[in-house]
């Protein structure tokens, strides 16, 4: 009876305290109509600039002396050398509180709410109005200055990140980032997102291949992304099969050496 009532308590544990395999699965009831509507007019909707951005704007023409004045790097004498985190926050366009940014010559200029593309096409079209004519082929390139998320949480490696391209998936970020750990939620992912009015908070299944279709599957400058522990690290009686009875025989041994040495008194 007693070996009985152990066995029994040994499964309910294991069945409680083990991370099931469907816990830690990516993008599960996949099928060809989830990858129909995976891209939604949603997702496909152009980034539009924030406060606390960082741009990467660089100007050209046939003779590059003429517009080497509304590049910060040539202004200054300084050599080109290859991008850094640092070198883009120092030589960047900052976008302040108010929305501007400041270039060279051309002064304050506001990018707030604007699209990569339109900031570029207004460059383009004051330089032209202003300052050259159609002749010096004015070449305007503006993108950020990397993009930038933070998640923290049950992540093998969190921290800031930067990556070098224009649109990341919630995916992606995690990959970087050295993915979840056996005991982060993946089924309440938190993304802490900045918008004009104020700050949000938003939950995606990760186990879903419904995410895919979310507004928040592909991730904004500034994201934050928090990933929730599940209820068996809190419990402590391990995250695997093999841990869960090594805690529980170990427990066993501990009750049993206690009985004894009562008994023995």
């Amino acid at each position: 009876m007693g070996k009985a009532f152990l066995m029994v308590l040994l499964i309910g544990i294991l069945s409680v305290s083990c991370v099931p395999n469907k816990d830690l699965l990516y993008l599960q009831n996949y099928s060809k109509d989830t990858l129909a509507v995976a891209v939604s007019p949603v997702l496909a909707k152009p980034y539009r600039i924030q406060t606390n951005d960082v741009l990467s704007i660089k100007i050209k023409a046939l003779d590059q002396k003429l517009v080497d004045m509304f590049n910060p790097m040539a202004a200054s004498g300084s050599t080109p050398v290859s991008e850094t985190d640092q070198s883009l926050y120092f030589n960047g366009f900052s976008v302040n509180d108010h929305g501007n940014i400041r270039i060279p010559v051309l002064g304050e200029v506001n990018v707030l709410g604007y699209t990569l593309d339109e900031v570029r096409v207004s460059i383009e079209k004051q330089l032209l109005q202003e300052y050259f004519r159609k002749e010096a082929n004015i070449f305007v390139d503006v993108r950020l200055a990397g993009f930038r998320y933070t998640i923290n949480g049950e992540i093998n490696t969190p921290g800031t990140k930067t990556l070098y391209q224009d649109r990341v998936t919630i995916m992606q970020a995690i990959a970087n980032s050295g993915d979840i750990t056996i005991t982060g939620n993946r089924k309440e992912v938190v993304v802490i997102r900045q918008y004009p009015h104020g700050t949000e908070m938003h939950t995606i299944n990760l186990t879903d291949a419904k995410a895919m279709k979310s507004p928040y599957y592909y991730i904004q400058p500034n994201d934050y992304i928090y990933v929730k522990p599940l209820k068996q690290k809190s419990w402590g009686t391990g995250t695997t099969g093999m841990q869960t009875v090594a805690t529980v025989i170990s427990a066993m041994s501990l009750v049993t050496t206690a009985l004894l040495l009562f008994k023995n008194l």
